[in-house]
C-alpha cells in the first residue's frame, strides 16, 4: 500500500521528461522468475518507455539475443541501465516487499549492490518497503527509515467497521463492542493483518462468555500471528467436512503452486475429479464459496485476478505445519495435474499454429500451469506418481500437447 501511493504520486505529480520513474512488486510466489536480471530488465524497459531516444542500447541488447535465442544477463542489462541514467537527470526506483526477493541465492543482495552502484553513478533515489529482516536492516543502516503501522485509535475505528458481521450479542451491546476494539487494539501492536485476524475469530462465537474468552488470549508477543493463523486453521477444522476439506485444499493449492493462480485456475484444478477423462463443468465452484470457507486466510486481488494467502507469512506458516496439517498436498496436486493432462481433448498432440495454441489455453485455463508444473510437483513423491506419470508419459499426444 505504501508502495503504491508513493508510486502513484511520482507518475501523477512528474511531467519532466528527463525523470524517470520505474518499480517493481516483488512477490513470494514469483522468486523463480523474479531474478536479478528480470528485476534490472523490469527497471529498464520502464525508463526506455516514452523516451525513443534513449532505446538504442535496449534494442541493439534484444536483437542480438532475438538472433541467438537467448536471453540477455544481468550484467548486459545493467551495462544498458547505465548508458540510459547518464541522459536522466533523476531516477527514482521504488521496489515495494523487498523482503519477498529471493535471498538464498544471491538475488536479494545483487540487486542491491547494482543499486547501490547507480546511485553513486547518477542521482537515484531509492525507495524500498519491508519488513524488519536482520540483512535488509543493516542494508539501510544508513539510510532514512519510516515505520508504519497503525494507532490504536486506527485500529478501533477498523473493529468498529466490522460490527456488522460480529454476532448479535456483539451488535446489540455497546459495551462489548468497546470491550473487542480495546482488546483487539491493544494486543495486534498496529498490525492490521492481525487485527483482521482477530476479528475473525470472534465470528463463530455466540455469547458474551465466549467473546471475552476468546479477547482474553490474544496474544500480544512474537507468536502473535502464529497463533492467530493456528486458531483460523483450528475454525477450518470445525466447518462442515466438506467445506474443511475444500478450504485444506485451496490453502495447499496456494501454497505449493510454484507461480501465482488466478481463481480460474484454482477453480478449474479444484474440478478435476481423478480418474475421469474431461472436466464436468457443474464440478467447477465458485471462487466465492472457496474465499469464505478459509477463515480470512485467502484473498482475491480483483484486478490481476490472482488468489493468494492473506500474507507472506501465512506462507511460512503453512510450509512449518505442512507434515502435520496435509501431508499428502504435493501428491494431490502433481495427481491433479497428471490427471488433467492425460484428458482425451489433449491426446491429439501439439497445435500446428500459435492462433490454434492460443484457443486452446483460453478453453483449458489450467493446462498451462499442469503442463509447466506438473514434474515440479511429480518429483518430491516421485514414487508415489509413478503410475500416473508412466501413463501419461506413455502416450504421445498428450506429451506433445504438454511440451
Amino acid at each position: 500500500m505504501v508502495a503504491a501511493i508513493a508510486i502513484d504520486s511520482l507518475l501523477k505529480s512528474i511531467e519532466d521528461t528527463s525523470v524517470g520513474v520505474a518499480y517493481v512488486y516483488c512477490n513470494y510466489k514469483d522468486q523463480k522468475e523474479q531474478d536479478v536480471a528480470s528485476i534490472l530488465a523490469a527497471i529498464l524497459k520502464q525508463l526506455v518507455q516514452g523516451r525513443p531516444s534513449l532505446a538504442e542500447p535496449l534494442t541493439r541488447l534484444h536483437k542480438q539475443h532475438t538472433h541467438k535465442g537467448t536471453r540477455p544477463s544481468a550484467d548486459e542489462i545493467y551495462t544498458a541501465l547505465q548508458s540510459i541514467i547518464s541522459d536522466l537527470s533523476t531516477i527514482y526506483i521504488v521496489i515495494d516487499a523487498l523482503d519477498e526477493c529471493r535471498n538464498d541465492d544471491g538475488t536479494r543482495q545483487g540487486l542491491l549492490a547494482r543499486i547501490r552502484d547507480l546511485k553513486s553513478k547518477a542521482d537515484v533515489r531509492f525507495l524500498a518497503t519491508s519488513r524488519f529482516l536482520p540483512d535488509i536492516v543493516d542494508e539501510f543502516k544508513d539510510s532514512g527509515r519510516l515505520e508504519v503501522q497503525a494507532s490504536d485509535e486506527d485500529v478501533r475505528r477498523f473493529v468498529a467497521g466490522q460490527v456488522h458481521r460480529l454476532p448479535n450479542c456483539i451488535q446489540r451491546k455497546h459495551e462489548l463492542q468497546m470491550l473487542v476494539q480495546d482488546k483487539i487494539a491493544e494486543s495486534v501492536d498496529g498490525m492490521f493483518l492481525l487485527a483482521r485476524l482477530h476479528t475473525d475469530s470472534l465470528l463463530d462465537k455466540r455469547t458474551p462468555k465466549e467473546i471475552k474468552a476468546t479477547l482474553a488470549r490474544l496474544s500480544k508477543s512474537s507468536v502473535a500471528l502464529d497463533d492467530a493463523y493456528k486458531d483460523a486453521i483450528e475454525r477450518i477444522k470445525g466447518q462442515l467436512a466438506r467445506d474443511s476439506e475444500r478450504a485444506k485444499n485451496v490453502l495447499s493449492w496456494i501454497t505449493y503452486a510454484q507461480r501465482p493462480l488466478t481463481t480460474a485456475e484454482l477453480c478449474y484444478a479444484l474440478a478435476v475429479e481423478h480418474g475421469e477423462e474431461e472436466i464436468d463443468l457443474e464440478n467447477i465452484p465458485d471462487v466465492e464459496d472457496l474465499v469464505s470457507v478459509c477463515a480470512g486466510l485467502v484473498v482475491v486481488d480483483e484486478e490481476s485476478g490472482v488468489i493468494r494467502l492473506v500474507h507472506y507469512t501465512m506462507q511460512e506458516y503453512l510450509e512449518r505445519i505442512r507434515e502435520t496439517w496435509n501431508p499428502g498436498a504435493q501428491l494431490e496436486i502433481a495427481s491433479t495435474c497428471l490427471t488433467y493432462l492425460s484428458f482425451d481433448d489433449f491426446k491429439n498432440g501439439s497445435c500446428s499454429t500459435d492462433a490454434e495454441l492460443e484457443r486452446r489455453l483460453q478453453q483449458n485455463v489450467f493446462l498451462d500451469y499442469a503442463a509447466r508444473y506438473w514434474g515440479s510437483h511429480a518429483l518430491p513423491i516421485e514414487d508415489d506418481v509413478y503410475a500416473l506419470a508412466y501413463s501419461f508419459l506413455l502416450h504421445k499426444g498428450s506429451i506433445s500437447c504438454a511440451t
